[in-house]
Parts: structure tokens; C-alpha cells; sequence
């Protein structure tokens, strides 16, 4: 027997056959003064687009920034060269400046060393939090590079707004299948969640 809803067959026979919905959450880790996060499992071939989320991460210690790094071999090692390129936005609480900038420190050229996904550094008090996104476009793919884009907020260390966009690839034509987020010194508190983008 189908059941319908609004002329639409949501379910028949026992299987769904409606869509239920392009994002699937697949996992989602919370920080407490941790160093790092893994997700070693999940992304493969399954989709197309995979998404992170970062929600309230905080930093431990003032002027610390976190980390993006990929694996090929199931997070055994990290550390795949990657060239990005990055813009920063500021304002500042007191009004006193605001500017746009490309952030040549934030940029990475062939490098093996962890991306930043935050602009600046971040403060330690309860309100210095950042929040964001970041897309990974096709990881299981052996004949393309991964390219990959974050954008995230944070109110920082000085204290100002700062809107920070990345994008660029991790350089090697073997599959991503892990993604570490690790904290360049220190640890950090926060929840971080992975989505698969299915039908993209």
C-alpha cells in the first residue's frame, strides 16, 4: 500500500521513493580542548560534494589558528601539497579601520604545511568564536586534483569581524579520505560536522 502526500508517493512497498533531501549528515565531532579533529571515514566515492561545518570553534589559547590538512591513506599521515590562495575582510569593534586584503600569510603555494581556515588569529575569551563552511569537490577521484573552498566569521583576537575566504586544491590525483582539522598550537573547543551532497 502507498502512502501520498499531496499527490507525491512518498512511500511504496516498503522503499522511499520521494527525495529526501540533497544533504545527508554523515558524521559530526565535538571538540573540548582537543588538539585535533579526524574524519577518517565517509568520504569516498558515495558523493560528488562533501561539506564540513564549523560551529562555535573556539580557541584555548589567544592568537591560535586552525587547521586544514587531507590524507590519501585513511588519516595514517597528512600532510598532501596543497596551493590556495586567500582574502580577508576586517572591521573593527571600535570602527576604527576596516579593510579588505588578499592574506599572504593565509596562502599556501605547494606546500605540505596545514591550510588555515580561519584568517587571524583567534582570542580565548568565550565570545572569540569562529563559525563557516567548507566545500570538497570530488575526493575519490584518481585523474583530477581536489579543490576545495571555506569561508568562515570569526570575532578575533583584536577584537575586529573577519570574514575570511580560501579556496584552492590539494595537488595529487590519488583519493582524499581523511580531513584533519588540527589546531596550529594548543587546543580548541567546537563542533565540526561532515555532509555528503548527493545529486550535484
Amino acid at each position: 500500500m502507498a502512502f501520498i502526500s499531496n499527490g507525491t508517493t512518498i512511500l511504496d512497498n516498503g522503499s522511499f521513493s520521494a527525495s529526501l533531501g540533497s544533504m545527508v549528515l554523515l558524521s559530526e565531532q565535538t571538540a573540548s580542548s582537543s588538539a585535533s579533529i579526524e574524519f577518517t571515514s565517509g568520504i569516498d566515492s558515495t558523493y560528488p560534494i562533501y561539506k564540513f561545518e564549523f560551529i562555535n570553534i573556539n580557541a584555548d589559547t589567544t592568537d591560535k589558528r586552525l587547521l586544514l590538512k587531507g590524507s590519501t591513506n585513511g588519516g595514517s599521515s597528512y600532510g598532501i601539497t596543497k596551493t590556495t590562495s586567500a582574502v580577508l575582510i576586517y572591521h573593527a569593534e571600535s570602527d576604527a579601520y576596516a579593510e579588505t586584503a588578499y592574506g599572504t600569510s593565509s596562502d599556501l603555494a605547494q606546500s605540505t604545511d596545514g591550510q588555515r581556515i580561519i584568517g587571524t588569529g583567534m582570542g580565548s575569551n568565550a565570545d572569540d568564536n569562529a563559525c563557516g563552511e567548507m566545500f570538497l569537490f570530488n575526493p575519490s577521484s584518481t585523474t583530477f586534483v581536489k579543490h576545495f573552498m571555506i569561508r568562515t566569521i570569526q570575532n578575533d583576537k583584536d577584537p575586529n569581524a573577519n570574514d575570511t575566504f580560501i579556496s584552492g586544491y590539494f595537488n595529487t590525483t590519488s583519493a582524499i579520505n581523511a580531513i584533519q582539522f588540527i589546531q596550529n598550537s594548543g587546543n580548541f573547543d567546537g563542533t565540526i560536522k561532515l555532509y555528503g551532497i548527493k545529486d550535484s
